[in-house]
């Protein structure tokens, strides 16, 4: 793994980037495939991801920073080099979610309408992009001594974590064995995608699928963490994303028993 494409000169391409901008254009791709049969063309779809792409970096990487406050302060200058990796995921959807409820306000679409609707390119698009992390090296794995544990090459962030704890030397070619959680997270996103797909094409409540995706994903992010190797936010015994997996999963039983008949809210 390494985490440049290309270098031209003083242009550099990471695979994180590469990866990110394929996300969305897989989500695009999906969003249009559905909203074809719900009478939704392409220029909804566009207007849509556009906002929900905007505020999914920006929130994104506002929780990354956030989350390492005193490094960006020493360099404030890599607060918006995003191209290079550093996006929380959780942040990202708040702000998507966000950008979801004001552009449905705008065209007068209901929450719930608009969010089963939208929620369903979401584990795709987040799939791709946990590839991006594995190449970039980003949101690593706990150590692990058997199959199918991942070592990183020199400097990357395992390399440079491993570095700090003293468990190898600076002339380590490799980084100690580790868990490539970045793609069991994209192989759970990829057992969801069609679940939801199915759900929203036979639906019949409006926000069935929305509080489907709330408790299938935060389970399994839920259990994956204990497997991380990062630094990461807590709060108590947990880690911050736990918190944030459990809460979203409450809210997604809430809106599952307070699903209604999609003739009841049809726009």
């Amino acid at each position: 793994m390494h985490p440049i494409f290309l270098q031209l000169g003083p242009l550099t391409i990471h695979w994180y980037g590469v990866f990110m901008a394929l996300a969305f254009l897989t989500g695009f791709a999906s969003w249009v495939a559905v909203g074809r049969r719900e009478g939704r063309n392409a220029q909804f779809v566009s207007d849509l991801i556009f906002w929900v792409m905007v505020a999914g970096i920006l929130g994104g990487r506002v929780a990354y920073v956030v989350a390492d406050l005193p490094y960006f302060l020493a360099n404030p200058t890599h607060i918006l080099a995003i191209w290079e990796g550093g996006l929380i995921y959780y942040g990202g959807f708040i702000g998507a979610i966000l950008a979801v409820f004001i552009f449905g306000r705008r065209r007068h679409i209901p929450l719930r309408v608009l969010l089963d609707f939208s929620i369903t390119s979401l584990p795709i698009a987040h799939a791709i992009g946990r590839i991006g992390c594995f190449l970039n090296g980003c949101c690593f794995g706990d150590l692990c001594s058997r199959w199918p544990a991942i070592a990183f090459p020199a400097a990357s962030a395992p390399w440079s974590r491993h570095l700090d704890l003293g468990l190898i030397t600076r002339d380590a070619a490799l980084s100690l064995p580790v868990h490539p959680v970045q793609l069991y997270e994209a192989i759970w996103n990829l057992a969801i995608y069609p679940i939801l797909l199915l759900l929203f094409r036979f639906r019949r409540r409006d926000g069935l699928v929305t509080g489907a995706y709330f408790i299938l994903y935060p389970l399994g992010r839920f259990l994956l963490e204990f497997l991380r190797g990062t630094e990461r936010l807590h709060a108590g015994p947990i880690s911050a994303a736990q918190a944030i997996s459990l809460g979203l999963m409450a809210i997604g039983l809430l809106f599952l028993l307070t699903s209604r008949p999609r003739a009841a809210s049809a726009s």
